[in-house]
């Protein structure tokens, strides 16, 4: 699905504190936008299969992993 955009750009002067806050504003609303893109995206990957993701191209998602070194348990059980 395509992602389009449109923006309107203006020449208009603004008051600086209206200007300033409008600004702030327009910066809120995009990171919030972005932020629900991204959690759009891992919802949707995160329900295709291994098999349609190597279809689209995508690399496997990447489950946290937890690595134990060699010998752990036996120090971990020596400071016991």
């Amino acid at each position: 699905m395509a992602n389009t955009e449109t923006h309107a750009k203006t020449h208009a002067s603004n008051p600086w504190p209206l200007g300033a806050v409008s600004r702030s504003a327009a910066a809120a609303v995009a990171a919030f936008v972005a932020w629900r893109r991204a959690i759009a995206g891992r919802r949707a990957l995160a329900d295709l299969t291994p098999h349609e993701l190597r279809d689209i191209g995508c690399p496997e998602l990447s489950a946290p992993k937890f690595v134990v070194r060699v010998g752990l348990m036996t120090d971990l059980m020596s400071m016991r």
